[in-house]
C-alpha cells in the first residue's frame, strides 16, 4: 500500500508537470508567432511606404506625360518634370518610360534616353497582354545598367482613351533594400526573412546560405506556398521545403502590393528556451520522484522488517520451544476463540488431553536428553495426524498435550484420538529401548451454549485421562461433561 500510494503520487506529479510543461510549450508557440507577427507588420509597415513612394513617382510620371505641352518644355525642364518625385525613395534603381515597343522614350538617368529595349521583361509582356491599370510587380533581374545587383520592378500600364496599349512607366528598387532592411532583425541565428512575389518568386531571403542562393526560384507549385498564398495571412508549422527543417511560419500580404513577407522561424529557436527549462525541470522532477519511491522503498523494507519481527515474536511467544508445537498461551486463546466459536454456530468442541506413558522412568533410562527427543517425536506425530486448518495441537506441560477439535462431536473425537494413539504407538524404539512409547488420551465434548465455560470441558478431558491411566494406560477414555462449579464460575 505505502508503494502503491508512493507511484499514485509520483504520477500525479509526473502528470502535473507534463501538463504544465505542455502549456508552457504552447506559450512558447503564441510567444513566437507574436514576435513573428511584429517583425512581419515592421516589414509591412516599411515596405509598404516604400512601394508607396515608387507607386507615387509612377502616377506622378504617368501624369505628366499625359500633358500635351510636356513635350513642347526643353529637355531640362521635362527631365524635372517627369521625375521631381524618383528621388525620394531609398535604394532606388532608373525610372524609365517605355513606349509600346518597348522602347525607352524618357529615362531619370539621363537627359537623352538610353538606347535599350525592355519588352522581353515579363512584366512589359503582361501588361501589353493585360488591359488592367493595376501595380505589377516583376523580377527579380540583373540591371542591365550601372549598378550590377538584383532588382524588381514596379510598373503600371500608360492609361490611353482608346485603350490601346502604348507603353508601360517603370522603376526600378534594389533587393539590396530589402536584405539590409531584413539584416536588422534578430529572429535567430536559423530563422529567416523572406519576401516572395504573389506569383511564388523569392526576391529576397536573409540570412542566405553562402554557398547556395534561392532568390529568383519559384516555389507556386510548393505546398507551403500554396497555403500561404491561400490564408494570406496567419501562421503555421510546417517541414521547409528548402533545408527539411521544422519551421514555424508567419506571414502577411503587403497591403493591397503582389508581395508576401514570410518569417520562417525554426523550431530549434523557438524552442530553445521551453527545452532548457523542460530539461531541468524534468531533470528535477525524476530526481524528486525517484527520491520519493526510494525513501518509499526504504520505508516499506524496515516495515516488513519490523514485521517480520513482530510475527517471529508473536511466533516464539506462542510456540513451545521444544515440540515447535502452540504452548500454553496460544491454547489458552484457540480454547476461548473456538468455544466462542461453537456458541455462534452451534456446533460441538472437542477437547482431547494426551499424556505420554511411564515418562519418567523412560527419562530415567534413557536421560533428559533422551525425554527430549521422545517428546519431539509424539509432537511431530501430533502434528502430522491432525490436518484440518482449525485443529490445533499444543504442549500442555511437561509430558502432556492437548488436540483442540472445533466442530468435532464425540465419535469424531475417539476416531481421531484412537488415530493419533495409534501413531504413536508405531513410532520405532528409542535406542533399542524394548518398551514402545505410548499415550493414554482422555475425551471431551461439548455444544458451547450461554453461562457454559471452556473450563468445565477441560475438567472433564482431564477426568477422562486419569480414568485411561487407572484403566493401563495406552488407551482413549471419554469424559462427561459437567455444568461449571462455582468455583470454576468464580
Amino acid at each position: 500500500m505505502l508503494m502503491l500510494g508512493s507511484a499514485l503520487a509520483v504520477g500525479a506529479i509526473l502528470a502535473i508537470v507534463t501538463w504544465l510543461l505542455f502549456r508552457e510549450l504552447g506559450t512558447a508557440n503564441e510567444a513566437a508567432v507574436r514576435s513573428a507577427n511584429n517583425v512581419v507588420q515592421l516589414i509591412d509597415a516599411d515596405v509598404q511606404r516604400n512601394a508607396e513612394l515608387y507607386d507615387t513617382s509612377l502616377q506622378g510620371l504617368i501624369a505628366a506625360w499625359r500633358r500635351p505641352d510636356v513635350m513642347t518644355i526643353s529637355p531640362e525642364l521635362r527631365q524635372l518634370v517627369l521625375f521631381d518625385r524618383a528621388t525620394a525613395a531609398p535604394y532606388k534603381g532608373d525610372l524609365v518610360l517605355l513606349d509600346e515597343t518597348g522602347r525607352i522614350v524618357a529615362d531619370s538617368t539621363s537627359l537623352t534616353p538610353r538606347l535599350d529595349n525592355f519588352s522581353d521583361r515579363p512584366g512589359f509582356q503582361k501588361h501589353r497582354e493585360s488591359s488592367s491599370l493595376a501595380l505589377v510587380v516583376d523580377g527579380p533581374f540583373l540591371s542591365r545598367w550601372g549598378f550590377k545587383d538584383l532588382c524588381i520592378s514596379f510598373s503600371r500600364r500608360l492609361p490611353s482613351d482608346t485603350g490601346q496599349f502604348v507603353g508601360i512607366a517603370s522603376a526600378s528598387m534594389r533587393l539590396s533594400y530589402f536584405n539590409q532592411l531584413f539584416r536588422t532583425l534578430d529572429i535567430g541565428p536559423t530563422s529567416t526573412v523572406n519576401l516572395l512575389s504573389a506569383d511564388g518568386v523569392l526576391l529576397a531571403r536573409q540570412p542566405d546560405e553562402n554557398n547556395r542562393t534561392f532568390v529568383g526560384q519559384n516555389f507556386s507549385m510548393r505546398p507551403n506556398f500554396k497555403r500561404i498564398l491561400d490564408e494570406v495571412n496567419g501562421s503555421f508549422a510546417a517541414v521547409s521545403e528548402l533545408d527539411g527543417a521544422k519551421r514555424l511560419y508567419t506571414f502577411s500580404r503587403v497591403g493591397d502590393l503582389p508581395l508576401i513577407v514570410v518569417v520562417a522561424q525554426s523550431q530549434d529557436d523557438v524552442y530553445a528556451v521551453w527545452k532548457r527549462n523542460a530539461l531541468l525541470v524534468a531533470g528535477a522532477t525524476g530526481l524528486l520522484c525517484i527520491g520519493i519511491l526510494s525513501l518509499s522503498w526504504l520505508l516499506g523494507r524496515q516495515l516488513r522488517l519490523r514485521q517480520n519481527a513482530e510475527r517471529e515474536l508473536a511466533g516464539l511467544a506462542s510456540t513451545d520451544g521444544l515440540t515447535g508445537l502452540a504452548n500454553r498461551r496460544k491454547l489458552d486463546q484457540a480454547l476461548a476463540q473456538e468455544w466462542a466459536r461453537g456458541m455462534r454456530s452451534g456446533r460441538p468442541l472437542a477437547l482431547l488431553m494426551i499424556d505420554v506413558d511411564h515418562f519418567k522412568a523412560f527419562n530415567d533410562r534413557h536421560g533428559h536428553h533422551g525425554g527430549d527427543v521422545a517428546l519431539r517425536s509424539v509432537a511431530q506425530t501430533l502434528a502430522a495426524s491432525i490436518r484440518r486448518p482449525g485443529d490445533l495441537a499444543a504442549r500442555y506441560g511437561g509430558e502432556e498435550f492437548m488436540v483442540v477439535l472445533p466442530e468435532t462431536d464425540k465419535a469424531g473425537a475417539c476416531v481421531i484420538a484412537e488415530k493419533l494413539r495409534l501413531a504413536i504407538e508405531a513410532l520405532p524404539p528409542f535406542a533399542n529401548d524394548t518398551a514402545p512409547i505410548t499415550v493414554s488420551i482422555g475425551v471431551a465434548t461439548h455444544l458451547p451454549v450461554t453461562h457454559d465455560l471452556p473450563g468445565a470441558l477441560f475438567q472433564a478431558a482431564d477426568r477422562a485421562l486419569y480414568r485411561a491411566k487407572r484403566n493401563g494406560r495406552n488407551r482413549v477414555e471419554v469424559g462427561a461433561y459437567d455444568p461449571p462449579s462455582a468455583e470454576l464460575q468464580t
